[in-house]
């Protein structure tokens, strides 16, 4: 399945591409969780206020999502970001 996590960084968050060297160290450390297989991230290529800025998408087995829930990864996305976020969306697909 894919997992994505779409992403719309608020206005204290520095410039994407200030951010995006550690966010992709982070998500590298999904390839630890077993049925997880790769990762990509995404930039979003037009800059209008009502779009988002990054899509992280998961390439995983369905029963690797709880291992990924709970990694170390996952929780270091979280406690570092999560204060730069102002919206996201989570998507789940074949």
């Amino acid at each position: 399945m894919k997992h994505h996590i779409i992403v719309k960084f608020n206005e204290t968050a520095p410039e994407l591409e200030k951010m995006l060297p550690r966010i992709d160290q982070i998500f590298s450390g999904v390839l630890k969780v077993p049925g997880v297989s790769d990762y990509k991230l995404v930039k979003n290529c037009i800059a209008r206020p009502n779009r988002y800025d990054l899509m992280i998408i998961i390439e995983m087995a369905e029963n690797a999502l709880p291992a990924y829930d709970d990694c170390e990864a996952h929780h270091a996305w979280k406690n570092e970001f999560s204060s730069l976020i102002e919206k996201k969306a989570i998507f789940d697909c074949e």
